[in-house]
């Protein structure tokens, strides 16, 4: 997965991810990489809000596929901050990518603190 973000990735005018190494997205793993992220990141503030609240609710340590699930939408709402047109929109978008590197720090603290404890 962190290849293909280090290949860079854009958001096109549908809203949809694409690499911007065309090599890597003609390989099987690129389209199958494509299809996870296209499919499973919430493309609106509301629906991100809701995941977000849902991570904040879980009360055991992720699986992998979930913490790169976790990765994967705080980059897309890191880049959505970035890119939107209002303040108060990049303000909300920020919020969502505070909520989520929360998640991801108490994750890492968590899954360390219980495997070295």
């Amino acid at each position: 997965m962190f290849e293909f973000l280090l290949g860079g990735v854009e958001i096109d005018q549908d809203n949809n991810i694409v690499l911007l190494d065309k090599e890597m997205a003609s390989m099987r793993s690129g389209r199958a990489f494509l299809a996870k992220v296209n499919d499973s990141i919430p493309r609106s503030l509301s629906p991100m809000v809701q995941m977000v609240d849902t991570l904040k609710s879980q009360r055991r340590p992720m699986t992998q596929a979930q913490f790169d699930s976790l990765v994967l939408n705080l980059v897309y709402s890191a880049h959505q901050a970035w890119h939107q047109d209002t303040k108060k929109e990049q303000e909300r978008w920020g919020g969502v990518l505070l909520q989520l590197v929360n998640i991801t720090v108490h994750e890492l603290r968590g899954n360390y603190l219980f495997n070295y404890a």
